[in-house]
């Protein structure tokens, strides 16, 4: 048989058969007519399955309000060509990686990418056949950032949540042609984002900037909800942020950011600014939660000891 080249997404119902997602249909509204349901997920023969489950096991799976296929018309549908419409939902993870200073690794895209390019993002990527989500995100990790750790010694990954990403992110901007599930892995790392720092080796074609994020500038940054006009909670911030901008022969080189960047929402309309991702902002908001209550526990990631197999 065919080896199978891209992980999808699956919804699981209790004594029913799994089923695949189409690309036009929203995952979280599977579910319900609500923007966020508590799921558990697992990969199992190449597929990520989802099942709804409210009891304390679930995380949240979340999608924007303003997610484009909540709102495409039958005529917007049919403009879509058809080689997409069969592609299904596709899986990515990315890396939340927490350092022993509680501070978090973000990574600005490249601008030459065609999806989110000069969006700032953890590091992360598709998952390929055969990984389980920390091997993905791992590779991802190392890929994208030239840091390499070892899962062997990592305490216990953490799926912090799941975001359901669309691009274009908004109709306005054009119809969709990329339809994700995000996974949201919590790495924790023994080392500081100063010894961190000194392995940073970014791909230039995929990274053009990364920044190691602190408690108060995540507040900042998950304050500025998108699509609302709530107040940004930037108090005793720095109006320039201290970044790493990646040379384009891979090198690193000292520079700022204004503050405004980070805290920018997304547009309603118009060509798309440098930003924090919405989904991003939606994982930093559920580590933040983290830090705040030490007894809290993250679910743990169900796929850890799961090695995919073809069928």
């Amino acid at each position: 048989m065919e080896k199978v080249r891209r992980v999808l997404v699956s919804v699981c119902r209790d004594g029913v058969a799994p089923q695949n997602v189409p690309f036009l249909q929203s995952v979280t509204g599977h579910f319900g007519a609500a923007d966020q349901v508590k799921v558990r997920c697992w990969l199992e023969r190449n597929r990520l399955m989802v099942l709804k489950d409210d009891t304390d096991r679930g995380v949240p799976l979340k999608r924007a309000a303003s997610c484009p296929i909540k709102y495409l018309s039958a005529e917007d549908a049919a403009a879509i060509p058809l080689d997409i419409q069969q592609r299904g939902v596709d899986v990515g993870v990315a890396v939340i990686l927490q350092t022993a200073n509680e501070r978090v690794l973000l990574t600005r895209r490249a601008t030459q990418l065609r999806i989110f390019p000069n969006v700032w993002v953890p590091p992360g990527g598709h998952v390929e056949p055969d990984e389980t989500l920390l091997e993905a995100g791992l590779r991802e990790l190392k890929e994208e950032t030239g840091l390499y750790l070892e899962a062997e010694q990592l305490p216990s990954p953490k799926i912090l949540g799941v975001w359901e990403s669309v691009y274009p992110s908004r109709l306005s901007a054009g119809l969709p042609h990329r339809h994700h599930l995000v996974i949201y892995l919590l790495l924790r790392s023994s080392r500081t984002h100063l010894q961190l720092q000194d392995c940073l080796r970014p791909f230039p074609t995929e990274v053009s900037a990364c920044l190691w994020a602190d408690v108060r500038l995540v507040g900042a940054v998950v304050s500025a909800t998108d699509g609302h006009d709530g107040e940004v909670h930037a108090d005793h911030l720095p109006t320039a942020i201290r970044v790493s901008e990646v040379c384009p022969e891979g090198g690193l080189r000292d520079a700022t950011l204004p503050l405004s960047v980070l805290v920018s929402r997304i547009p309603s309309s118009g060509p798309d600014v440098e930003r924090v991702s919405t989904g991003t902002k939606f994982a930093l908001d559920l580590w933040l939660k983290t830090t705040k209550d030490t007894t809290s526990d993250p679910h743990p990631c169900q796929t850890d000891h799961v090695t995919l197999t073809s069928t």
